[in-house]
């Protein structure tokens, strides 16, 4: 999974183009959010997306790897604990969102050790 990240126009209608790019291309979203002019989106295949983008007249900023973590969302405090633990890596947290499967999605500065808190998170978490 790729975050890609866009810069939308001052439109009413950019968030349609955008949507009706990526599905003219077969391209499904999996999570993501729009929050102003930067709209954040997780995909499967960031080549098409991207093609399909283009083709559009829309940009894409960047096109970055991901940390995905599925938190216990019964459990209050998760959110925090798990961003202590990346903060105390030294892994800086650029942009967070959760995917349609109740994953959060992790845009991280160091996506090698966001992975390694990961997989040391899940770890804990797996019953003995």
């Amino acid at each position: 999974m790729r975050d890609l990240t866009l810069r939308l126009p001052d439109r009413s209608d950019a968030l349609a183009e955008l949507g009706e790019a990526l599905g003219r291309a077969g391209v499904s979203i999996d999570g993501g959010g729009a929050f102003g002019h930067t709209a954040h989106f997780l995909v499967a295949d960031a080549v098409a997306a991207i093609a399909a983008l283009a083709a559009a007249g829309i940009a894409v900023a960047a096109d970055r790897e991901v940390v995905v973590l599925r938190l216990d969302q019964e459990t209050p405090g998760q959110l925090g604990a798990v961003c202590r633990r990346m903060a105390d890596a030294g892994v800086r947290i650029e942009v967070l969102y959760s995917d349609h499967a109740n994953q959060l999605i992790f845009v991280v500065d160091d996506v090698d050790r966001g992975r390694a808190v990961a997989r040391a998170w899940t770890a804990r978490r797996r019953p003995e």
